[in-house]
């Protein structure tokens, strides 16, 4: 059993999928188009992935880059593409509706969390742009999601260190904080200890065109998390 805080990356090919369970990643964020912060992928990617990956993956579902306020058909297309999702054998979704006023959506997230039952939800670095982050929060645990992936509001996880530390503490086990935006070997170290989190997320982007960079990227990722976990006894992590 891993005593260590869980690691996911994103990802957008299966070659990189697999690279990044051969570097040490605990689960697997399947997107398409990362440049935009991840649409759903088609329905083939994540058949292949299904078919060679062992650890869970979570599949993005966003109809399109851009902001989070979708019309009546995006939304449909959503539902659409949950029920895919849930056919192909996917672990969780990842998804985030915010209103025109920089709320999380209550009503439109609560519907898709009732769609995904019994997969797992992580709503997204939408998330970031809501005007009130601890507010929030409880909205995204009333709507049902399992964690929040969050820079804490600012551009990355190191920047925002100090509001994901107070959104831990805000959480709780109500819901897992899952800290993500540019984590790097370089920062990661200071974010668990600063943080306390129990899940890391990172998609090493300044590593992903080359499969062997992005391999040992992960690798050296999942040793820092290791060493620290002996450090701090971190309890075990949830996949």
């Amino acid at each position: 059993m891993k005593t260590r805080a869980l690691l996911e990356m994103s990802v957008e090919t299966l070659e990189a999928a697999v690279a990044a369970v051969r570097g040490g990643a605990d689960r697997i964020e399947l997107c398409e188009d990362l440049s935009v912060g991840g649409v759903t992928p088609i329905v083939a990617l994540m058949r292949e992935a299904r078919a060679q990956i062992r650890v869970p993956i979570f599949t993005m579902i966003r109809p399109r880059g851009g902001d989070f306020v979708y019309s009546a058909t995006e939304f449909e297309e959503m539902k659409a593409q949950m029920g895919v999702a849930r056919a192909v054998g996917m672990d969780g979704v990842v998804f985030g509706i915010l209103t025109r006023d920089r709320q999380v959506d209550l009503a439109r997230n609560s519907v898709l969390v009732k769609l995904a039952t019994p997969l797992p939800v992580t709503f997204h670095r939408a998330f970031d742009e809501v005007a009130d982050l601890q507010q929030g929060l409880e909205d995204v645990i009333a709507a049902g999601a399992t964690r929040v992936l969050t820079s804490g509001g600012a551009a990355t996880a190191d920047e925002g260190c100090g509001e994901l530390a107070a959104l831990v503490k805000q959480a709780g086990a109500r819901i897992t904080i899952l800290p993500g935006g540019g984590i790097r070997p370089g920062n990661l170290r200071r974010i668990v200890r600063e943080t306390s989190a129990r899940e890391y997320h990172s998609g090493l982007s300044h590593a992903r065109r080359k499969r062997e960079e992005f391999e040992a990227g992960v690798r050296e990722l999942a040793r820092v998390l290791e060493e620290e976990a002996g450090k701090l006894q971190l309890s075990p992590a949830r996949s």
